[in-house]
């Protein structure tokens, strides 16, 4: 039975471009902060890479931080400003949840930000706002740049995780209004284990979080993943035309909910009747857990998830649905993702797969 991959929000397979990359730079021996030559071919590929990135997004590359990934980019944005008041959506990444969160901000049952709870929560001592772009598990867009001018009125800076959106729609930091913005390079097809946090002003100080040496413009201590920044680089470049790319996942995924209604008729989804992601479905069967129909569909040689990769092997009931109001139905929704490598022939494949599943399960907890 042919493997079917369908949880690109957790990681999308590696693109080729960045494999070669990655090769070339693995062959490199020289330190990036070394001045001989070959720490000078080292400290290019790494500029070469942060020209990509700020170009792709809007900003300039004296702005672009590289992280270990998106939690450490998330981190160093909340840490960034010691006594500034943090104030975060309920249906932020663990990430940033799990920091020292002053207020949580509610959610309204499509899981979009409340504004006028916002506004409220950022009048007074000043604060950092931080909304992703996209979430991880519905897929939901958040108005962030409406966000934006609120938090500017009151004299607060606006921290957005971009790390689900950035590939699967435009990113513009200008546009945006986002004083700070998170990205990770596995989400677009990159390698593992690098990001980046960017400012919109280069000149924004902001507070490191690793000391010892002058890297990264002195705000990230340590030598540089030279081969994972090529990497990031790499597929920042493969990132064509993202709007065509975000129609051709759309019709996939409105093929995915059409397949999967027509087999359990009761299935609920999430966040469809606002702007989300066209890459993602989130949905659930009422009474049927989501670890047992991830086991089901694990055996029938298809990956999903439930809810975010950096909380699984836990499978606890979804913290963002929770936040949405749907608490009866937090442990059983599952995440299908899409992306670069998706083919209709698969997801045609899948729906076979998850009614082979689906129908059996159904029943059997309808029964029960």
């Amino acid at each position: 039975m042919t493997p079917i991959y369908l949880d690109y929000n957790a990681t999308a397979p590696l693109r080729e471009a960045s494999h070669a990359a990655m090769t070339a730079a693995l062959r490199l021996t020289g330190n990036a902060s070394s001045v001989h030559r070959a720490g000078r071919q080292a400290r290019r590929l790494i500029e070469e890479a942060r020209e990509a990135v700020a170009a792709r997004i809007g900003a300039r590359p004296a702005g672009v931080i590289f992280t270990s990934g998106g939690t450490e980019a998330n981190n160093m944005a909340l840490s960034a400003f010691p006594g500034r008041r943090i104030l975060a959506s309920a249906v932020e990444h663990p990430s940033v949840l799990k920091g020292e969160i002053d207020q949580i901000i509610p959610v309204d049952r499509d899981g979009v930000v409340d504004l006028a709870a916002l506004e409220q929560a950022v009048s007074g001592p000043p604060a950092l706002v931080s909304v992703m772009l996209a979430n991880n598990e519905t897929g939901v867009i958040q108005p962030i740049a409406e966000i934006a001018r609120l938090a500017r009125r009151k004299g607060a800076l606006l921290h957005v995780d971009a790390v689900q959106a950035f590939g699967k729609l435009p990113v513009d930091i200008e546009a945006l209004g986002a004083d700070l913005l998170s990205l990770s390079a596995h989400k677009i097809g990159g390698p593992q284990g690098v990001g980046a946090l960017i400012r919109r002003d280069p000149d924004l100080d902001i507070a490191p979080r690793a000391f010892g040496g002058g890297q990264e413009g002195r705000h990230r201590a340590g030598t540089e993943n030279v081969a994972g920044i090529a990497g990031f680089g790499a597929a920042v470049g493969e990132l064509d035309d993202i709007e065509a790319e975000a129609a051709h996942l759309a019709r996939l995924r409105d093929l995915v909910e059409e397949s999967c209604r027509a087999a359990v008729p009761r299935l609920v989804r999430f966040g469809h009747k606002v702007r989300r992601l066209s890459n993602t479905s989130c949905f659930a069967i009422p009474g049927v857990p989501a670890q047992t129909l991830l086991m089901a569909l694990d055996l029938e040689a298809v990956a999903v998830s439930a809810g975010s990769a950096c909380s699984s092997g836990k499978l606890a009931p979804s913290g963002v649905l929770i936040a949405m109001g749907e608490e009866a139905l937090a442990g059983s929704a599952i995440r299908v993702s899409m992306g670069w490598a998706t083919t209709k022939m698969e997801i045609e494949e899948f729906g076979e797969r998850f009614l082979r599943v689906a129908v059996h399960l159904a029943a059997e907890h309808s029964a029960a």
